[in-house]
């Protein structure tokens, strides 16, 4: 027998005893203000959240936030009027010089800050990477404690394409100095209506 040989055997010989599988898969979050636990999260990691009555507010906090801004594109149809462009492109290039983008997000978590974006919402999947700024419309009523949660609605299969977006673009690789905007997005502003 060989020392690898001897070495299988013994491990073989050594397994522990088989265990039934967990029948509970998924946990359990519990939040006294789901909206409240989201906005304190998003904004620990550099976004902004603001918790507003209607479309009417959003466009008066863009307006005052970005005013002047060219090269602005939406998919939502109550914001058409804010926007100087399209994200529907047939090449995701034309979208170089995009400064803002809003769009909407179908569910989010209170646990991490993350929201689900999916073709649906993204004519072009590079959009909210490529942005300067990123906006995204959620309601109050689409929040969920955690992930498990999130995924036990999603229908992933759906749509060709989906990611869960939380926070600005960030890293402190380099001395451990965050920077915000490194790679994507230089700012997020998630727009919650009721």
């Amino acid at each position: 027998m060989t020392s690898r040989e001897k070495i299988l055997a013994n491990i073989k010989a050594n397994q522990p005893d088989l265990r039934p599988l967990p029948e509970q898969y998924t946990f359990v979050s519990t939040f006294p203000d789901l909206t409240k636990q989201f906005i304190d999260v998003l904004t620990f990691v550099g976004g902004r959240a603001l918790v507003v009555p209607d479309y009417a507010a959003i466009r008066a906090d863009l307006q005052a936030q970005y005013p002047n801004l060219k090269s602005v594109a939406t998919t939502i149809p109550e914001l058409a009027d804010l926007a100087d462009r399209t994200m529907t492109v047939s090449d995701p290039h034309e979208l170089a010089d995009l400064n803002l983008a809003i769009i909407e997000g179908p569910i989010a978590v209170a646990e991490n800050a993350a929201i689900w974006v999916d073709e649906q919402q993204l004519p072009q999947r590079v959009a909210p990477m490529i942005t300067q700024y990123l906006v995204i419309v959620i309601r109050q009523s689409t929040l969920v404690p955690n992930m498990h949660d999130a995924y036990k609605q999603l229908k992933v299969d759906t749509t060709g394409f989906g990611t869960f977006i939380c926070g600005p673009s960030k890293t402190a690789d380099i001395e451990q100095s965050l920077v915000i905007g490194a790679h994507g997005a230089r700012s997020l502003t998630v727009y919650l209506l009721p």
